[in-house]
């Protein structure tokens, strides 16, 4: 008899379990509908570049080094070439900010300094709101009391327009190795170029920060670039620098006054020089194989 209480007592009990797990009927909430994710933009998922990685250069030896030259140029966005640059789909100058807004690039100070005359050694780190400061234009803002009059101004930073950024910096070093017998460039660093304004007059282009460039190759490789005729050419930043597929024009060399281009030409000359010192640099290669 008590076998029988017991087995009754274990199916009254799984029944009572199993009707609260049934949802309530008089509930008259409706069921959610989930979300649908987003469709594919196209037949096929861009994945190659998101998860590419960066092709690093051949161990260098400084006893390998037979000749190494640096060299300072510029890329002008305004060029047809280099309009991949500045397109709304892909601003090389987004890139770089966004990246050093989230921590992700170091941006080093330009100004000049005793022991960094030039000002692109990478020698101060500068926080992500000192980098941006950079770009924009700085504005009288009036302070107001409690009862609505003036007591003063105080300056502040202008709104960044990307478009406003139209050339690029490159400092750079082509060297022989010996060793592999190779005669390669290799960028160091590049830098937006801003107009200096002040008293009512502009002045010359000066970079606005500089970015060590092997460390920006690691995002550099993850960013495409859009291609005027063909949209499946998988190429990424990194591939735009290191296959050197952009214009430019060389406005410093290595020299013992550390004179710029246009410290001693001005005019048709300065790229008459900067073409001089192009041609040099093609020479010296083509004469290491001449026979």
């Amino acid at each position: 008899m008590k076998k029988k209480v017991i087995f009754a007592l274990i199916l009254l009990t799984g029944t009572v379990g199993a009707f609260a797990q049934l949802p309530n009927m008089n509930n008259d909430t409706k069921p959610q509908k989930a979300v649908p994710e987003k469709p594919v933009d196209g037949y096929y998922k861009k994945e190659n570049i998101l998860s590419a990685k960066v092709s690093p250069y051949a161990n260098l030896r400084e006893s390998d080094v037979m000749f190494s030259k640096r060299v300072w140029r510029e890329i002008d966005l305004r060029d047809k070439v280099n309009m991949i640059f500045a397109s709304p789909k892909s601003r090389l100058i987004t890139v770089l900010t966004d990246a050093i807004a989230e921590g992700e690039l170091t941006a080093y100070s330009a100004a000049s300094t005793k022991e960094d005359v030039n000002g692109d050694e990478f020698s101060s780190i500068l926080t992500p709101e000192a980098a941006m400061a950079t770009f924009a234009d700085s504005v009288l803002v009036p302070i107001f009391d409690s009862d609505g009059n003036q007591t003063g101004t105080q300056v502040k930073p202008g709104e960044f327009n990307p478009d406003s950024v139209v050339k690029f910096r490159i400092k750079e070093d082509w060297i022989f190795d010996k060793q592999r017998s190779v005669f390669e460039p290799r960028i160091i660093g590049i830098a937006p170029m801003i107009k200096i304004q002040a008293a009512g007059q502009s002045f010359d282009e000066q970079p606005a920060f500089w970015i060590y460039f092997p460390e920006a190759r690691h995002l550099l490789v993850t960013k495409g670039v859009v291609n005027r005729n063909n949209d499946a050419t998988g190429l990424s930043y990194d591939d735009v620098f290191m296959k050197r597929l952009f214009a430019s024009y060389i406005v410093k060399e290595s020299n013992p006054e550390d004179l710029r281009i246009k410290d001693y030409a001005i005019g048709m000359d300065r790229l008459l020089e900067s073409e001089r010192v192009k041609k040099e640099l093609m020479d010296f290669e083509h004469d290491l194989w001449s026979f």
